[in-house]
């Protein structure tokens, strides 16, 4: 066989291709692209994170593992996102909701399935609503998942699949956001990364009352776009949704 069409071992586990009998090697799954799939995992737990990077490395030559996070914001801030792929836990330590990752991996480009232990119908279906082109339970095989993988990216033997098989909901697809000055924008970036409101005053060198004053000012804008910010939590969702972190 000429050196270019050298496979790696055991095409017929993972491409599923051969047929019965043959005698000829197996040959690769039609439909793959010219290049891998990237994909990025994000799960909080490392032990777990290393074992599904390096399962897919072994056993899914036609997809890259390009980033994988132990948080939202690692994952957000890393150069190698957007990834055409992104793998999702739905429980991590930052107060960030399910929905507003599902719609900032959207709105960047990359298609999302939920991988999860809490499969819940109400955490389903937020993450469905919101875009996800599919929600998993981490109890499945990842043979499933990255059959499932597959399908949602397209790449099922040559049968053409629709990459975003759910349409945005129009929350999602239409989103007013407000318009800030550069101190309400500084402000914003600072409180939603963890910082107190003395802390954002200090280090944007204002007095508290100013800093404060920002922040509600922040509050009444979103307010007035149908967005409310009232809690901290809030306001952290919105900043991940509209870029500022």
């Amino acid at each position: 066989m000429p050196a270019e069409h050298e496979q790696p071992p055991a095409p017929t586990v993972i491409g599923g291709a051969a047929r019965a009998g043959r005698a000829t090697p197996a040959a690769p799954p039609r439909g793959l692209p010219k290049r891998a799939v990237r994909v990025a995992l994000l799960d909080d737990h490392e032990v777990l994170l290393d074992s599904m990077a390096s399962w897919l490395r072994a056993n899914a030559p036609d997809f890259e593992v390009a980033l994988t996070a132990t948080s939202w914001l690692q994952l957000v801030h890393s150069p190698a996102f957007p990834t055409d792929l992104v793998l999702i836990d739905v429980q991590l330590r930052e107060p960030v909701s399910i929905e507003a990752r599902v719609r900032t991996c959207r709105a960047a480009g990359a298609t999302v399935i939920v991988l999860t232990g809490l499969d819940t119908p109400d955490l389903r279906e937020r993450a469905l609503r919101a875009g996800a082109a599919a929600f998993l339970g981490k109890s499945r095989p990842l043979a499933e998942v990255l059959a499932v993988a597959r399908e949602v990216m397209g790449l099922t033997g040559g049968r053409a699949v629709q990459r975003d098989w759910r349409p945005l909901p129009r929350a999602a697809e239409q989103v007013q956001r407000p318009r800030l000055s550069l101190g309400e924008e500084a402000a914003l970036r600072l409180y939603a990364s963890g910082r107190s409101t003395n802390e954002v005053a200090v280090e944007m060198h204002v007095q508290f009352e100013t800093a404060k004053t920002y922040l509600r000012r922040v509050r009444e804008k979103y307010a007035r776009v149908n967005r409310p910010a009232s809690r901290k939590v809030d306001l952290i969702q919105r900043a991940t949704e509209d870029g500022y972190l």
